[in-house]
């Protein structure tokens, strides 16, 4: 995000008909409420208390306070039994992504110690600390009215549920806090022919709020004549150091791919770029295909340091690789390689950049005589995934909402890969290799996709909840 860090707007709803009746009952609801701060507050965002709104006069300026301080989420901390319009004001002033909190103290009432209490006054306040649950549908039915999307978090406080599903809410909004913040550069054009691939930009940034930026070749070679000798040799220094140099990777390759790299590095600063895809022949200019097959070293170290590129203009796919980046996860381009029916697995993999960071072991990389389908000759990278969890996720078109996201759980696993210095890995799924193919392409996505460490489905979800797009898990 550009300069700061999320913020989180916290609100506490009750009822001030209770307050006079019931003692002590509005200051526990409010230490309840600091304990959610608190928790809210580890996630690394910063919490906009706007505290236990109880009036409409209260609602009215909660509403507006979201509005000034500019929160990305609200956190409506259902404490007790609140009406309906109350919660109105609020939500239609501050006009953010809504999660609804439903929150008891504990698991359950402790009936034994409740039946001890003095009298029936002392009981009723003691109960209604617990009864968050009875206004959601009064609350639901107001949002399902006005048009109002919502999302719901049900447990008690301190339970691991309600804590990872806070952290999930967070994450999804960082996600799109950052997508919101970012220019994605796009240098080249398409891939020819490749008609799955091609998009309409103003609704990627209708969608997803991204800024694109066209950029032009010229200048990247451009840059590329002025990089000094000085800073060549350090780029090669920081190859070494990075990847893991094949013996026959010769030094004039090195050096293509060390002038390009920094070039890259400043077109990437000069544009303010979080994101790119590119795809540039370069035929019949001979610095633009220079710049164009040396490529690859440059575009993976930027993908490592959360710039995602992709190749072949797929700005579809650099988003994908965006969200998987934000949450952590990586994010790397890839797409199906060949089925392994014999040990129920796919081999999914790419030429051109690959992110180092989530690679199992050091990237190699090696030299290509050829680059297959693509102008040019030149170094390129070899890496598996790391083994274990991962997600897939592709950004793939949708006729209602313009895209969606789909995505499928599995495991990158050990065994043979095709050493032909591209990222490849083997990926088993819950579903089975041939389940998996069918109900991955009967959702329509293009077929390069982002791939990603961990079990990231859950947050992946919310980030299509926030976006209000659809979300298909295939596995």
């Amino acid at each position: 995000m550009s300069g700061r860090p999320l913020r989180v707007g916290l609100c506490g709803i009750g009822l001030d008909a209770y307050w006079p009746q019931f003692a002590g009952l509005k200051e526990r609801l409010e230490g309840y409420l600091g304990r959610v701060s608190g928790m809210i507050a580890r996630a690394g965002v910063d919490v906009v208390s706007l505290g236990l709104v109880d009036d409409l006069t209260t609602s009215r300026e909660a509403g507006r306070r979201c509005r000034r301080e500019e929160v990305d989420l609200l956190f409506l901390y259902v404490t007790t039994y609140a009406i309906s319009s109350m919660v109105l004001p609020l939500v239609q002033r501050a006009g953010l992504p809504v999660v609804v909190l439903n929150l008891q103290p504990d698991a359950a009432i402790d009936y034994e110690a409740f039946a001890k209490l003095p009298d029936r006054t002392a009981m009723t306040g003691h109960w209604l600390e617990y009864c968050s649950a009875c206004p959601l549908p009064e609350i639901a039915n107001l949002f399902a009215r006005a048009g109002i999307p919502f999302h719901q978090v049900t447990g008690y406080l301190g339970e691991r549920h309600v804590a990872d599903e806070i952290a999930g809410w967070i994450a999804a909004a960082k996600v799109v806090a950052a997508l919101r913040e970012s220019t994605v550069g796009l240098m080249g054009h398409y891939y020819s022919g490749m008609l799955d691939i091609y998009t309409d930009l103003t609704r990627i940034s209708a969608v997803f709020g991204a800024h694109i930026a066209m950029l032009e070749v010229d200048e990247l070679s451009a840059l590329r004549a002025e990089v000094a000798e000085v800073a060549l040799n350090d780029r090669v220094a920081e190859f070494y150091l990075h990847f893991d140099i094949q013996a026959d990777c010769s030094q004039e390759e090195l050096s293509r791919a060390a002038r390009t790299s920094v070039a890259l590095d400043r077109f990437s600063a000069a544009h303010d770029l979080q994101a790119m895809a590119y795809y540039y022949q370069g035929s019949g200019n001979a610095a633009n295909e220079d710049t164009m097959s040396s490529i690859i070293l440059g575009t993976s170290l930027l993908t490592s340091r959360h710039i995602p590129v992709a190749g072949e203009y797929e700005v579809k796919n650099v988003i994908a690789m965006k969200i998987m980046d934000v949450l952590g996860a990586g994010g790397s381009f890839t797409e199906y390689y060949a089925v392994d029916f014999a040990a129920d697995q796919v081999l999914m993999g790419h030429d051109g950049p690959g992110h180092t960071g989530i690679a199992q072991g050091k990237t190699k990389v090696r030299p290509l005589g050829v680059y297959h389908g693509k102008v040019g000759r030149g170094l390129s990278v070899e890496m598996s995934v790391q083994h274990g969890p991962v997600t897939l996720l592709s950004v793939a078109e949708d006729s209602s909402h313009g895209f969606k996201l789909v995505v499928a759980e599995g495991r990158s696993v050990s065994g043979p890969i095709l050493e032909i210095g591209n990222t490849n890995s083997r990926y088993s799924f819950p579903i089975g290799a041939r389940g998996f193919v069918e109900a991955w392409n009967s959702q329509g996505p293009a077929h390069h996709c982002a791939i990603g460490v961990g079990h990231r489905a859950s947050e992946i979800e919310k980030v299509a909840k926030l976006l209000t797009i659809p979300f298909v898990r295939v596995c």
